[in-house]
């Protein structure tokens, strides 16, 4: 599992090199160490979501939504790995892990069939002078900040939803569960 910065599409080191441990909380015991971002690394976030905003947006819906489908379907394959890591990192009963993972996956299905019904509207003006026309389009990039409680859920709930629309997505993970996100 990748425990650096990931950005680009790939993990790297902090630009401090800094590392932060991450432990179980039943028994204290360090899981890994992590990569503890700094504020240029989050510049550098930003810069790289920027840069590939507009050809996200330009991707098809049809493709935005089949992305967010593969994803769904590798979280439901790894959905036991998925719960034990949640499981080890958070404390949490397995049983209860597993319905997150199954809960969280279903963001992303959801995304996935909403990505291609964005639309917009038409409507009479209040006045009744003329018609008002509501288009939807992205607008630039996402930030999601996950719950320690329900990194995954809340993870793909934020990330389906900007991706599905064309944004591109900078996710800020909770100190005390990295891992699952």
């Amino acid at each position: 599992m990748p425990t650096g910065i990931w950005l680009d599409g790939a993990a790297r080191e902090a630009s401090s090199g800094r590392r932060f441990a991450v432990e179980d909380p039943a028994t204290g015991e360090v899981l890994t160490t992590v990569a503890d971002a700094t504020v240029d690394d989050a510049d550098a976030a930003l810069a790289s979501a920027v840069n590939a905003g507009a050809d996200w947006a330009a991707t098809a819906p049809r493709e935005r939504a089949e992305i967010l489908r593969w994803t769904w379907e590798l979280v439901t394959e790894r959905a036991e790995q998925l719960a034990l890591l949640m499981t080890l990192e958070l404390g949490r009963a397995l049983p209860d892990s597993r319905a997150e993972v199954a809960y969280g996956a279903e963001y992303l299905r959801w995304f996935a069939e909403e990505a291609v019904r964005i639309g917009g509207r038409t409507a009479q003006a209040p006045a009744g002078t003329g018609r008002i026309l509501v288009t939807r389009q992205p607008v630039g990039p996402a930030l999601a900040i996950t719950p320690w409680n329900f990194p995954l859920a809340m993870g793909t709930r934020k990330i389906g939803a900007a991706l599905a629309a064309g944004c591109p997505m900078i996710v800020k993970p909770a100190e005390a569960t990295p891992l699952t996100m």
